[in-house]
């Protein structure tokens, strides 16, 4: 359960989530924002589900399972993939790290249980495939800023694995005799390295890192940067009520890969431009709370889903009609007003195939 890990952080004053093992704040949260974009920051993202599934079936299992050509992956590679239900609407937006002998799944903190039970339901007596739950058995730091090289760089253990590592792929290093893998990558549109660390090793690591300079993070603030990024969350923008190309997750979608679940209507969406909202970011001119409707002249036109703020300036991410506009549109929500922005994580286009171009 990583308890020296926490009670290294506790003293170097980090501050729990009351009853939970999640790291709210540093106290430092202003300071932690701004050199997420101008320096370089550590989030402890252990309270995160990391699933592993193994067995000779496990890429075709998982390839028919989310929305991602799984099947096409090496090891060493890394992709985002999303788990749909049967009329493709969204369960979580994931990370899959593929190794010689298994695949890590990084999942959502509330949906850990959950993508559990949902794998196994479809696991048959002759699949190849089994899954285990290895979240309390490591921990999991996301380094982020545009300084992550030059910081990371006087590692000496990694110095060698951080040249040669390039986008979409992860390698293993050694610490305390316990492979760590470090993979290009934030789960943001922001530089930065996720590194998936072993509880013997979680303590050595997490001090080295801390030693070199990098400011951490709680979730609080990693909460303010995807909101400022797009990334879209399990209960507020990822749930059963919308779709992954509502949500602007067009870039973890294969429309070649043939059949998964969800994906006849994932298909027909994007055969006929048929999605009728999409997400956006939203700037506000002062602080409201999610779940107010977002008006246009009058008229409902969509959901506000989350919201924040940073030194006064107020935003969040909503879901829009499409018809209602996108891109500047003007909005109205409770007592404030906004503007819909795009936001880095997010893309909405639609997918020609060969023969449609």
């Amino acid at each position: 359960m990583l308890k020296n890990l926490r009670e290294l952080q506790k003293k170097t004053g980090a501050k729990l989530i009351e009853d939970s093992n999640i790291i709210e704040s540093f106290d430092n949260d202003s300071q932690g924002f701004k050199k997420a974009y101008d320096d370089v920051v550590i989030c402890d993202r252990s309270h995160w589900g990391l699933l592993k599934l193994t067995g000779g079936d496990r890429l075709r299992f998982l390839h028919n399972q989310t929305t991602n050509n799984i099947n096409n992956l090496q090891p060493g590679q890394v992709c985002n993939t999303v788990f749909v239900n049967s009329t493709g609407r969204t369960l979580d937006l994931v990370t899959a790290y593929v190794t010689e002998d298994s695949i890590l799944l990084l999942v959502s903190p509330n949906r850990r249980q959950f993508l559990y039970e949902w794998m196994d339901r479809y696991i048959f007596p002759m699949d190849k495939v089994e899954i285990s739950d290895i979240s309390d058995k490591n921990a999991i730091f996301t380094i982020i800023g545009k300084e992550e090289k030059a910081k990371l760089n006087q590692w000496e253990t990694v110095t060698q694995t951080i040249t040669e590592l390039s986008s979409g792929n992860h390698d293993f290093v050694t610490v305390n005799d316990e492979k760590i893998i470090i993979s290009h990558g934030t789960g943001l549109n922001l530089p930065g390295y996720t590194l998936i660390v072993p509880e013997k090793a979680a303590t050595t690591v997490w001090e080295t890192l801390i030693n070199l300079g990098i400011v951490p993070i709680g979730d609080r603030v990693w909460q303010q940067l995807r909101i400022k990024q797009g990334r879209p969350y399990p209960d507020q923008e990822l749930t059963e009520d919308y779709n992954p190309l509502e949500a602007g997750l067009w870039s973890t979608i294969s429309f070649d890969k043939g059949c998964y679940i969800g994906q006849e209507t994932i298909a027909r969406l994007n055969t006929y431009q048929g999605v009728k909202q999409r997400l956006w970011g939203v700037k506000l001119n002062q602080p409201v709370k999610a779940g107010n409707p977002i008006i246009v002249d009058d008229k409902k036109v969509g959901i506000l889903t989350s919201s924040t703020e940073f030194e006064n300036e107020y935003f969040g991410l909503a879901y829009v009609k499409t018809k209602a506009g996108g891109e500047g549109l003007k909005v109205s929500i409770g007592d404030a007003t906004g503007e819909l922005i795009a936001v880095p994580f997010l893309t909405h286009e639609y997918y020609k195939s060969a023969t449609q171009s």
